[in-house]
């Protein structure tokens, strides 16, 4: 599926969650990794408050992306974020919805 850019220039980016480990599977608590590099994946809750109106979002990033002592509170850049749609069906359910991922987050802004 095509993914398309997020343009943050003019938007101010806050942490609201501390990055954790993203997993395949919670059962065996394997984490995921990226295709292309073999690093971990994590996610991390960003607050990201554009024109007067503010989301929070869950931002899949590299591990090797991410500086050490992200923390809630703390206002970061954002490099390479990107949205993808997804679907699928499990038990006879679909479900979809939107996944977000960035290259790396920086602290400071």
């Amino acid at each position: 599926m095509p993914s398309f850019k997020i343009d943050l220039s003019t938007a101010v980016v806050f942490v609201a969650t501390a990055p954790v480990p993203k997993l395949v599977s919670k059962q065996t608590g394997e984490r995921a990794v990226d295709r292309e590099t073999g690093a971990g994946l994590s996610t991390v809750g960003l607050l990201i408050s554009d024109e007067g109106e503010g989301n929070l979002y869950q931002v899949t990033v590299p591990e090797t992306g991410l500086p050490e002592n992200l923390g809630p509170g703390m206002p970061v850049s954002v490099i390479g974020l990107k949205a993808r749609d997804w679907e699928n069906t499990f038990n006879g359910q679909t479900r979809h919805g939107i996944s977000f991922r960035a290259v790396a987050i920086t602290a400071g802004v």
